[in-house]
């Protein structure tokens, strides 16, 4: 359990740090400041146990909630008790950046012309797409492991299970959140969200698509502990509409006073979908959901490739903490954002990395190619399904997987997988009713095409 922050500060901190006298004062006085000296930005509950046992923590806290106060700006949202209030820290400034530089659709079009083409560089990513469905399925508590969820989504088969199906639903949850990228949004367009990710699963436990009427939702953690109760049913609908009327205000003039990023917005979208809590179940997908389709929305498309919840899977205690955090201290938001920005940078990290590693593979398995005297048999697509067999970003290809992932007829799927058959660089097994296709070990494949080795009969 969370420590609160102490609800009555000292009035005049200064005053009282000079009563203590000099070196004492000095210590206290190297408190006043929004985040210490490293960019951290603490939450009571975390500082108390860092201070020096001759400090008083009241003293100290009150020092950092003046300097806060004095810098943070207001996030209006019509209908709130309290007005949600933020900080800019070092790492969200550092994560704006790195959004801005990386993951614009224009950085993304940089990347498509230097690997070649845009279905290319989709099916080379395609893991991180799917690793974002999976991974917040199972951050809700999905089961199903990631080999197998990656099975079901590539060979488009039916889920066997209710974690299956949560992961079924949120790989369609973002599609519809980048298909619906150019709408605004409507307390509809949340509701149809919401039932596309859980609809089939257990239709009576999440009443897929509807606003809650009641007061019987809450927050537990893993010990059964209510660490949330979400506000009042009674106006929700009415919040509801004040926090869409919010996200289609234009905040993104520069020239404005009220100007706020679309890196920031979007979290704090997903912070407020949390916190209301509309919906009987599946909130926190519909959350990171919508996060996503508003960064789609104000073209970030780079963010189709970029898994957050993977990451957040990894830590989901300081994910909850955010949230409480932010929750009793005043509706502090910088708690909640500094720490997704942190996890953004972190996911827009790795992301640059695969596509450094698929560029850097794709150059050289040029050189194979040419080297071994294939390049001159293969087609564009057999030597792109070639490339993501090599990657390891695909184990088993079918014909409609490929028909989807080349954006081609399945005749054509077929002719390039069969094709690759034929030159003895895959092998096919049928799979029930269908044909599953895999690569040759790479080992082998290699050493049998050696420069002025003869071909294998």
């Amino acid at each position: 359990m969370i420590v609160f922050p102490p609800k009555k500060l000292i009035g005049n901190p200064t005053l009282k740090a000079f009563e203590c006298g000099g070196e004492l004062a000095a210590k206290y006085f190297e408190f006043y400041r929004p985040v210490d000296t490293k960019g951290r930005y603490f939450h009571f509950d975390e500082l108390k146990h860092r201070l020096p046992k001759k400090l008083d923590a009241l003293l100290v806290w009150s020092f950092i909630k003046e300097a806060r106060n004095n810098q943070r700006q207001t996030v209006f949202f019509n209908g709130s008790v309290v007005y949600p209030s933020l900080y800019l820290t070092p790492t969200i400034h550092k994560a704006i950046s790195e959004t801005d530089r990386n993951t614009t659709t224009a950085a993304l079009e940089w990347m498509c012309n230097k690997i070649g083409e845009q279905k290319h560089l989709d099916y080379l990513l395609n893991d991180l797409v799917e690793d974002e469905a999976i991974s917040s399925s199972q951050l809700e508590g999905a089961a199903t492991t990631t080999k197998v969820a990656k099975d079901m989504l590539k060979r488009a088969r039916t889920p066997r299970s209710i974690d299956e199906k949560m992961i079924l639903g949120n790989f369609n949850m973002m599609k519809f959140a980048w298909g619906n990228r150019h709408k605004n949004l409507s307390i509809e367009l949340i509701e149809e969200l919401h039932q596309i990710g859980v609809e089939g699963i257990d239709d009576g436990k999440y009443k897929p698509g509807v606003i809650r009427t009641t007061d019987d939702v809450v927050v537990e953690n893993n010990d059964g502990e209510v660490v949330h109760t979400p506000p009042k049913a009674d106006d929700l609908e009415t919040r509801l509409n004040m926090l869409v009327e919010w996200v289609n205000e234009s905040h993104h003039d520069a020239e404005g006073s009220d100007y706020i990023h679309p890196l920031v917005k979007a979290i704090t979208l997903h912070f407020r979908i949390g916190y209301e809590h509309p919906f009987h179940d599946g909130n926190g997908r519909v959350a990171r959901a919508l996060f996503y389709w508003y960064m789609f929305k104000n073209e970030f498309a780079a963010f189709r490739y970029i898994a957050i919840s993977l990451l957040l899977k990894e830590a989901p205690v300081q994910y909850g903490k955010s949230y409480l955090y932010t929750e009793t201290d005043e509706m502090d938001l910088t708690y909640f954002v500094d720490y997704q920005c942190r996890i953004i940078i972190r996911a827009i990290n790795k992301f640059k990395e695969s596509y450094t590693e698929s560029v850097q593979e794709l150059e050289a398995f040029n050189r194979w190619l040419l080297d071994s005297g294939l390049y001159r048999k293969l087609t564009d697509k057999q030597q792109t399904v070639l490339q993501v067999a090599k990657n390891g970003l695909a184990k088993i290809f079918t014909i409609n997987n490929v028909k989807d992932n080349l954006g081609c007829s399945y005749n054509t799927a077929a002719t390039v997988l069969n094709g690759l058959v034929e030159l003895k660089l895959f092998e096919k097994v049928k799979d029930g009713r269908e044909w599953v296709y895999k690569m040759i070990n790479q080992k082998e494949l290699v050493s049998s095409w050696q420069p002025n080795k003869k071909r294998p009969a």
